[in-house]
């Protein structure tokens, strides 16, 4: 990974968790890469977490068609856990978002955060798919 881009994107995501009661952020790209990550994780945990993340995203695409059709592109998912939430938001052609925090989160301020983020900054939260993989996001096929 280049590391330039990696501490160039993570005072962005920094300003994600600013917020009580909010831990952690992570941008990865569709095939589990870690492109970016907030300051209070440490990069092989970040690195882990975006593989994760990668699988949880694409499990809840698949169920799909149990919202509607199976086209239907995925926007979000929301994991609760006793001790809080993981928040997994697309951020573009091959892109995703990902914030943690504690069950005490103002969850719409997080979600609201997440939004004006991805918004703001645009192109730089894109991640273009690797070769043969399938584009996947917002505005992207099931």
């Amino acid at each position: 990974m280049n590391d330039h881009i990696n501490n160039e994107l993570g005072w962005m995501l920094d300003e994600v968790v600013r917020m009580p009661e909010a831990r952690h952020a992570i941008l990865l790209s569709a095939d589990g890469m870690l492109r970016a990550h907030s300051e209070g994780i440490a990069r092989d945990e970040a690195e882990r977490q975006a593989a994760a993340l990668s699988g949880l995203q694409s499990i809840s695409r698949s169920t799909a068609e149990f919202c509607d059709r199976e086209e239907t592109p995925w926007q979000q998912t929301l994991v609760e856990f006793v001790g809080g939430y993981v928040f997994l938001i697309a951020a573009g052609p091959g892109a995703y978002l990902a914030v943690s925090a504690t069950e005490n989160v103002d969850m719409e301020a997080v979600s609201y955060r997440m939004q004006k983020l991805v918004d703001r900054l645009g192109k730089e939260l894109t991640s273009p798919p690797r070769q043969g993989a399938p584009r996947q996001g917002i505005g992207s096929p099931a």
